[in-house]
């Protein structure tokens, strides 16, 4: 009985060591999503500004972008696919593979989340282009500079080939969900032309204009996506582990319980074992 005792009491020290890892995953995950929300309405506003730059520009000549006029013949598209950099997250990483199953058709990829990858190599699909998720939020700019160096890399080969994203966002209701968004080329038309009376004063081309604003444009795009997917990873991993921990806390109750109910039976056997003994001796 002792050894079942003992059995049990080490059963109990492992599920509180793993609560307590579960625990501190925890509050990493919660710590990573807010730092990453923090850097959303930045971003946004960045996202805003080059688009509302744009609008003005378009009211000067020649608003054309300086992207190759023509695609080379059979390029593919390029899509910038964003995944889940580690494990631990539910389900999270294949829904995003499966999510953007048919974007992935004959198109160069490029797929940001080392896990996401791995996954993605265990499919049979072919990956043009991958980058780890930094485990910092404020790494992420940097992240969307090497994401659009590779972008415009492909474009230099390919030609002006549709460049488009995919990428998670997490809201509280219903969890994850796949957005899909056009990157390049840039279709003016849904740039508001400005209403300001006289076109902004510029000492460059308006096409170089437009060309340098696309860039600043397409770059706080990026930034935004891998800002929503920080957060989107961070927070399923949030969710799994909270049930995790509610797993834990049930198993935890049924060994303290099965431990009480052990040492009962313990001390019920000594106290027949006792009582046997003294109606011998009498």
């Amino acid at each position: 009985m002792s050894d079942r005792l003992a059995e049990i009491g080490h059963r109990i020290e492992t599920v509180r060591q793993l609560g307590a890892v579960v625990n501190a995953m925890q509050g990493i995950a919660a710590q990573r999503a807010q730092q990453a929300r923090a850097l959303l309405p930045a971003v946004r506003r960045y996202a805003e500004t080059a688009r509302t730059a744009i609008g003005q520009a378009r009211r000067l000549d020649e608003p054309l972008a300086r992207f190759p006029a023509r695609a080379v013949g059979g390029a593919r598209g390029g899509l910038i696919l964003f995944g889940a950099e580690q494990g631990f997250a539910g389900a999270f990483p294949e829904q995003l593979l499966d999510g953007a199953a048919a974007d992935m058709q004959d198109r160069h990829i490029l797929l940001i989340g080392a896990r996401t990858a791995a996954l993605a190599a265990e499919r049979g699909l072919r990956i043009a282009w991958s980058a780890s998720m930094p485990s910092k939020a404020d790494a992420l700019p940097a992240l969307a500079t090497s994401i659009i160096d590779a972008v415009y890399d492909f474009l230099e080969e390919a030609g002006a080939v549709p460049i488009t994203m995919a990428y998670p966002v997490w809201s509280s209701g219903k969890g994850i969900s796949i957005v899909r968004a056009s990157l390049l080329p840039l279709d003016l038309d849904t740039f508001p032309a400005s209403t300001a009376d006289l076109p902004p004063l510029v000492n460059i081309k308006a096409a170089d204009l437009i060309g340098n604003l696309t860039v600043e444009y397409v770059f706080a795009q990026i930034c935004a996506a891998a800002v929503e997917t920080f957060v989107a990873e961070n927070e399923a991993r949030l969710r799994t582990m909270a049930t995790a921990r509610s797993h834990i806390d049930r198993k935890g109750e049924a060994l303290r319980l099965e431990e009480r109910l052990t040492r009962q039976d313990q001390i019920t056997s000594e106290v027949v074992e006792l009582s046997g003994g003294r109606h011998r001796r009498e």
